[in-house]
């Protein structure tokens, strides 16, 4: 028995916490400013146990939330950016790309791939915000064109979620070409009467909201989701008034008619699934709407 070990015995000193019970492992809520235990957060899908709140996700655990189980495939993962401009501001836009895939683990933002959404067959594209903050470059832009593709061939919907900045700066044009780009295949989808369902999550701003994110048939989002283009100070420097209070919040656009519903994320799953079957995806599922 150590010496620490002996004197807690005789002194009745608690013992010190495990490494799973640490102050780091401890998640405080942006909204009730209650602590959990991350377990516990965890368990609720990334949601505050106390109020509800929708922490960001992980593109991982997004996936893992829709996808059936083992039935995520995923195309197109070797697709990388490259530097058209040669652009450089504090660090060049090689090195930024080289770092993000060292944090992340992947080449660009997007992870695009075929599963099962409560048994329908789905192309699914998702956003991961930890990869250069989830911004939109010619690399996304290329996956999103080829999930289309995919669901055009198979006869099956199509499920991006966003969670993004906005363009790319360091690709400029480029990027900003993708939103036409993305929009042009899309209209392809519409044209074969194959659903299209955008979930929006916190935050999905800039040339993302401006292009694919509206464009779908169902128009998703979570509770709480920051939606909009530019951000609130720079919408008022530029028109010069106050803003009315969470004007970029899901709510707000719920309430303005700019989005279909909002869905909490346990209920998401299952409401993607009806929304697909309500669309005519062949599906053995039963809609429950």
């Amino acid at each position: 028995m150590g010496w620490k070990n002996f004197l807690n015995k005789f002194t009745n000193k608690k013992p010190q916490p495990s490494k799973e019970e640490a102050p780091k492992h401890w998640i405080k809520c942006h909204s009730c400013g209650a602590l959990s235990f991350y377990k516990e957060v965890m368990k609720q899908n990334n949601t505050c146990p106390k109020c509800g709140y929708h922490f960001r996700m992980s593109a991982t655990d997004r996936i893992n939330l829709l996808a059936d189980k083992d039935t995520f495939k995923e195309f197109d993962a070797n697709l990388e950016p490259i530097d058209p401009l040669h652009f450089v501001d504090k660090k060049s836009y090689q090195k930024r790309v080289e770092e993000n895939y060292k944090k992340t683990g992947r080449k660009s933002s997007v992870i695009s791939g075929e599963c099962e959404i409560g048994g329908v067959l789905t192309e699914l594209v998702v956003f991961d915000f930890a990869f250069m903050g989830g911004s939109l470059s010619s690399v996304e832009g290329e996956k999103i064109v080829r999930a289309v593709n995919r669901a055009l061939e198979k006869k099956c919907g199509l499920v991006i979620v966003s969670a993004s900045g906005g363009a790319r700066m360091q690709e400029s044009t480029f990027s900003l070409m993708q939103m036409a780009k993305t929009s042009v295949a899309l209209a392809s989808l519409s044209d074969a009467k194959l659903p299209y369902i955008s979930l929006l999550t916190d935050p999905t701003m800039g040339g993302v909201s401006a292009s694919f994110a509206f464009l779908g048939d169902f128009i998703l989002a979570e509770p709480g989701a920051m939606i909009g283009f530019a951000g609130a100070r720079v919408i008022k420097q530029t028109i010069g008034e106050e803003l009315p209070e969470g004007f970029q919040r899901a709510e707000f656009l719920l309430e303005h008619g700019l989005i279909d519903m909002i869905v909490k994320r346990d209920n998401l799953k299952k409401t993607i699934a009806d929304l697909l079957v309500l669309s005519g995806t062949n599906s053995n599922k039963v809609c429950h709407l």
